[in-house]
């Protein structure tokens, strides 16, 4: 099912507003290195797209497997309930693994 017309238009316009800052700790330790907790950047990501363009996010997916590492950046695919999909970039600030939101962008 498409959305409807004017629809993609909306979630695209609208992205822009959804750069944030996620300050937060999102780091787990496994196997010797620290990484990205994914759970916890997904479930941030969620909340904080949801609050800036007033949509529910059905869900986010995040890599599970991303160093911490102070500069490098990771992305996220996003999918509104409307059906719209989008992916979300973020950079990790520093090795506390705090990270913030720098890209939002539809997917036509």
């Amino acid at each position: 099912m498409r959305p409807a017309p004017g629809r993609k238009k909306r979630f695209a316009i609208r992205s822009v507003a959804a750069l944030a800052l996620l300050a937060a700790a999102f780091a787990a330790v496994g196997c010797g290195e620290t990484v990205i907790d994914d759970v916890k950047a997904e479930g941030a990501i969620k909340s904080s797209l949801e609050k800036s363009l007033d949509e529910k996010i059905k869900t986010v997916e995040c890599p599970a497997d991303v160093e911490v590492e102070a500069g490098k950046t990771f992305t996220c695919a996003v999918s509104s309930s409307a059906g719209d999909q989008a992916t979300a970039t973020l950079k990790i600030l520093n090795e506390d693994a705090d990270v913030s939101l720098v890209g939002f962008k539809p997917k036509n």
